[in-house]
């Protein structure tokens, strides 16, 4: 493996690591506000948002390059679509604008991060992909 190519794999490491860092700031906002969240949106969140994205940089990091870029660029895709509709599309509970005022700004703050970093590793991920099939 190339040193470019693991370097890369920093890179997304370190994404993912901030994306976490971003979800448990978002999911005290979350609390904060006391936005209420369903069971199937929990279960998501937990394992899509939160889990998959720790598994695959494990996974891309220790075991196999192309099956942890593939859980990353699926996982982080999928929360990036969960968050912007749910954050920023539908009028919910966990829409932005209807958030009380208190915990507003630290709660828009961090859904835009989430959409930042999902896009950016899910890019990047996918782009990693794309490197391993090649060769």
């Amino acid at each position: 493996m190339s040193a470019r190519s693991r370097s890369l794999d920093g890179l997304l490491i370190l994404v993912v690591l901030a994306h976490f860092a971003v979800t448990v700031l978002h999911g005290r906002a979350h609390m904060g506000a006391v936005v209420p969240v369903s069971a199937a949106a929990n279960l998501f969140i937990l394992s899509v948002i939160v889990v998959a994205p720790l598994v695959g940089a494990i996974v891309l990091w220790f075991f196999s390059v192309e099956g942890g870029a593939w859980l990353l660029a699926l996982s982080l895709a999928a929360s990036l679509v969960f968050g912007i509709v749910n954050h920023f599309i539908l009028e919910s509970p966990d829409y932005v604008a209807r958030i009380a005022s208190e915990w507003r700004g630290m709660f828009t703050v961090t859904a835009v991060l989430l959409a930042l970093t999902e896009a950016l590793g899910s890019g990047l991920a996918f782009w990693r992909v794309a490197q391993a099939r090649a060769r």
